[in-house]
Order: structure tokens, then sequence, then C-alpha cells
């Protein structure tokens, strides 16, 4: 009896050792020769440990964390978005992050990306909260945000409408109908259920194009946000990580439930988002974006319901206080 109670104690000491040593991993980037010395543990079965648990919290936590975004999810989103950062009929934000790795073999250079490294790329939409919801993982580094939404699940049903979008709906205070859309940056095209900011070129002497790019660059913050804090906890994003590729796919995925659940956390706790919209507040005036170069337009109904946007953004029922002096602070 004693020897069995001994033989339990053993395998829970063992297995509290195997998480302390994959938390760490995670929150600091160690590599597995110092994680070998620390818990004396050889490195060859700390990647076994590393790789087995990432797949059964991936299997485990997506369903959760992750799930398929339901029709009043998203309006509830859409919501959030036009209270907190003033942009209607938004469903979400969507921008990718090179994930630095090492060099995967004989992969010769498909993970080299612009910025002269290699990484993978994650793909996400973000909701006014920076929690994510939904996420594409694994695409190779030299590829382009729009490309790997074109050819990612989510960005296929989206395109197909297949995704639960909310049916069109009116912008607050008029009788005026436009889709649900996503925001996102230059990387991606125009159409109906995407805007991006206008080229630098055409705002020039046209304060309603400058505004526009204003607001949708404010609403699509929220993703650059959401990818820096996700990195401030789980500091192994900060260093190149030297897994296999489908370790790392598992990994980012697990990273992006672990850091919904602690959005979770910190909203209960709070009780509000860590920014709530209160009209009796001053308004900020510091959380602009620099006004970048865009591409070319591809679809006209997408043309159609930016300039819809943009005259709705400068009408009465559209615009806030602030825009003006924002924009005033930029020429």
């Amino acid at each position: 009896m004693r020897r069995k109670l001994s033989e339990n104690k053993g395998l829970m000491k063992n297995f509290h050792q195997k998480g302390d040593c994959l938390r760490k991993f995670l929150a600091t980037g160690e590599t597995y020769a110092s994680l070998e010395f620390n818990y004396r543990i050889s490195a060859s079965y700390i990647s076994r440990i590393v790789a087995q648990v990432l797949a059964s919290l991936r299997k485990n936590l997506v369903p959760i964390f992750l799930p398929v975004p339901t029709e009043n999810h998203l309006k509830q989103t859409a919501e959030h978005f036009w209270n907190r950062w003033n942009c209607p009929n938004c469903f979400g934000a969507i921008d990718g992050k090179h994930v630095r790795i090492k060099c995967p073999k004989n992969s010769g250079s498909m993970f080299f990306n612009y910025k002269d490294y290699y990484s993978t790329v994650l793909l996400a939409i973000v909701d006014a909260n920076c929690k994510f919801i939904a996420v594409d993982v694994g695409s190779y580094g030299k590829e382009g945000d729009s490309g790997i939404f074109k050819k990612s699940a989510m960005g296929k049903k989206i395109m197909s409408e297949q995704f639960n979008v909310p049916q069109p709906a009116a912008l607050p205070g008029t009788d005026i109908l436009t889709p649900h859309y996503l925001v996102g940056d230059d990387a991606f095209g125009l159409d109906v259920y995407m805007m991006k900011p206008y080229y630098r070129t055409h705002i020039r002497g046209d304060r309603g194009k400058a505004i526009f790019n204003y607001r949708i660059c404010r609403a699509r913050r929220v993703t650059e946000n959401s990818f820096g804090l996700l990195s401030q906890v789980f500091r192994i994003l900060y260093s190149p990580i030297a897994i296999r590729p489908e370790i790392c796919d598992d990994l980012i995925t697990t990273l992006c439930c672990l850091h919904n659940l602690l959005r979770d956390a910190y909203l209960e706790k709070n009780g509000i988002p860590y920014y709530s919209y209160d009209k009796k507040k001053r308004k900020p005036t510091e959380n602009m974006l620099p006004l970048t170069r865009t591409g070319g337009f591809r679809n006209i109904d997408g043309f159609r319901i930016k300039n819809i946007l943009k005259d709705y953004f400068t009408s009465e029922a559209g615009k806030v206080s602030w825009q003006e002096q924002s924009i005033n602070r930029m020429n």
C-alpha cells in the first residue's frame, strides 16, 4: 500500500513538473536545452511533452474558446464596434502577424518573408474587446495576407456567405442599409465584406476621405492591440520558435485560445472591457494610426459602400466630435 501511494505521489510530482516545464516554455521562450538543466528532463523528452500537450490543448480548447461564430455573436460584436470604436456594421477587424520561426528543414525560401526572416503567418479576425473570433495558422511567411485570406477556411466561408454574417442593417440614426463588413489594412482587397482606407494620394484635399481613413484605422487597431497583448503574455513569440511547423501551428492556436481565456477572465473580474466608451469623459485624440498607401479597388459594390460610409462619417448622425481635431493634427 505504501509503495502504491509513493508511486502515485511520484506520478503527480512528475505531472506537475511537466506542466511547469510547458508553462515556462510558453511564457519565456527558453530553449529545450535550457529547460533540460532546470527540470532535469532530457531535451528529447521535453520535445515529446510539448508536442503531445499542445496537440491535446488545441483539440480541447478550440471548441470552447474559438467556436464557429453565430449570427447573434457577430451582431453583438458589431454593436461593440459601434459603441467603443464608432464603426457601424463592423463584425470584426482582420490582420496578419508573422510569427518568427527557425527555418524548417528542406523548406527552401517558402517561410522567408519580406521582413528578411523566417516566419509562419497567423491571420486573425478580432472583436472590439481584442478577442480572437477566428484564426488561420500555418501559411508560409512569403505569402501575403490577402492571398492567405482567400485560401483560408474562414475566408472561403465569408466570400461564399457561409460565415453567419448578419444581414444588412441600417446605419445608426439613418435608414441607409449597408452590409456587415470586416475592416483591414492595405494588404486586403476592397469588397462588400471588406473595408479598407483610401489611397494616401486620394485623401489630399478631401476631408471626407481623410475622416473615413481615420475612423476605419481607429477600428482596425484592435488587431495590433491583440497581437501585442498575445506577445507580452506569451513571450515565446519574441524569439524564433525552433520546433516543427506542425507543432508550431498547434502552439499558436493554443496561445490564441489561452488569450481569449485571459480576456474573458479580465472582463469578468473588472466588469467592463479595458476600454469603455463614456460620453462624459474627454474624447481621445492620441489614438490615430498613420494613413498608409492602399491598394486599388476590386469591387464596384465595395466602392459604393465605402462612399456611403465616407458620407455617413461626416454627417450629423455618424460624426464624432473629435474627428476634425484629429484630422487637423495630421495636416
